[in-house]
């Protein structure tokens, strides 16, 4: 996440401000802009260089959302791609609805920014994007995507309840934003593997994603990973199909990339992550020792390691597949 400032008193501003706390101005996010702008005292709303005028997402008041519209009082651009949320009357869930909105927000700044295509369910109703925030209130949520359509369970958004199931699972990470990354790795494996070289290389690096899905479940539940998958996994859930594995190590391109960029952002690492044309080189470079000191800082702290994942070379030759993926289809959007 990038460095933000105020636009009329050039103070420091989180992703989140809807309002800026040394001048009082009221914020807004411009998806277009890529930046917090201030909006008229007068009406509350920003107009662009050309003429547009733009008003805070109707969603400000139920999840925080500071995303501009063009629709007054409608919904921003990652509201709307919300399918899905819980009713007025389910408390339990709306008070994580804020919490999975936010997470999402963040997604889809990093999606724009790497050049990623978000073509929403409106647009395409067979295939197109879209998410249900769901609330196991009342029955039970299964994370996953099917066809476009992202499920999330907002009882994630307790840290209690996510530590918990983090424990029973044995998993060394587990959060809000990393089940939406994951899951939207499964969104872009078809889009970005889309002839049949990238596929062949798919294949070997991930194996054969023809392979039955549900029995390779049942196997890694019944076995659990192979002893020596930390040599060839970013993770043990990994181990279970080719297209969890696919799937965790976009996530992980995702947090890779963030986080330099953030550390960038904020004068933590010296170097321009924008100059590493090999993705393998960001990691080995730069990632690994910043991820290796902000765990000791973590652990200086008394909490568990930022970071606590193992990046072997065969993992390196995954991540940098899918970061070659990523800045192909990038490349393809520019023209």
């Amino acid at each position: 996440m990038r460095a933000f400032t105020c636009r009329v008193c050039d103070s420091a501003l989180y992703f989140e401000n809807s309002v800026c706390v040394t001048c009082g101005s009221q914020l807004g996010f411009s998806r277009a802009e890529r930046a917090i702008v201030p909006l008229s005292a007068d009406d509350g709303t920003y107009t662009d260089a050309s003429g547009l005028r733009w008003t805070r997402c109707a969603n400000l008041g139920l999840s925080g959302c500071t995303w501009l519209t063009e629709d007054p009082e409608g919904l921003c651009f990652s509201c709307s791609l919300t399918r899905t949320r819980p009713n007025d009357a389910d408390l339990a869930g709306l008070s994580a609805f804020g919490i999975a909105e936010q997470a999402k927000r963040r997604l889809i700044v990093e999606l724009d920014d790497l050049g990623l295509p978000i073509i929403p369910r409106q647009a395409d109703p067979e295939n197109g994007l879209a998410f249900d925030l769901l609330s196991s209130t009342n029955e039970e949520v299964t994370i996953g995507h099917a066809d476009g359509v992202i499920t999330i369970d907002l009882a994630e958004g307790n840290d209690a309840y996510r530590e918990r199931l983090r424990e029973q699972l044995d998993e060394p990470y587990r959060t809000m934003l990393g089940h939406f990354r994951h899951e939207i790795g499964h969104y872009y494996e078809p889009i970005l593997i889309d002839d049949d070289e990238l596929r062949a290389r798919y294949r070997e690096l991930f194996g054969d994603e023809r392979a039955d899905y549900q029995a390779e479940i049942d196997r890694h539940y019944a076995q659990g990973p192979p002893e020596d998958w930390p040599e060839r996994y970013i993770s043990a859930y990994a181990t279970m199909h080719p297209f969890e594995d696919f799937a965790e190590t976009f996530a992980h391109v995702l947090h890779i990339t963030d986080s330099v960029d953030t550390a960038s952002a904020y004068g933590l690492v010296t170097v321009d992550p924008s100059a590493f044309t090999v993705f393998r080189d960001l990691v080995t470079g730069v990632w690994i020792p910043l991820s290796t000191a902000l765990n000791q800082i973590n652990q200086s702290m008394g909490k568990e390691p930022l970071y606590p994942f193992v990046l072997a070379p065969g993992v390196l030759d995954k991540l940098e597949f899918v970061a070659s993926l990523i800045g192909r289809q990038r490349a393809i959007a520019a023209g």
